[in-house]
């Protein structure tokens, strides 16, 4: 029975450490998206394109 309290609380700590590097990990900008923002403006005629598709079919009707 003590085999489970001591595998209990080592589980608990590394679930910790682990909680701990992923804040750390966000807060210095592991996760930060820099790459999207400068191919958008590549995709952007599609959307525009798109939208007034969609307002002459509304039209249309």
């Amino acid at each position: 029975m003590s085999v489970i309290y001591i595998l209990l609380t080592i589980s608990i700590i590394v679930a910790i450490v682990f909680f701990i590097a992923f804040i750390l990990a966000v807060k210095n900008g592991q996760y930060d998206d820099s790459y999207t923002p400068s191919v958008r403006m590549l995709f952007d005629d599609e959307l525009i394109k798109e939208k007034s598709n969609k307002s002459i079919l509304t039209k249309k009707e």
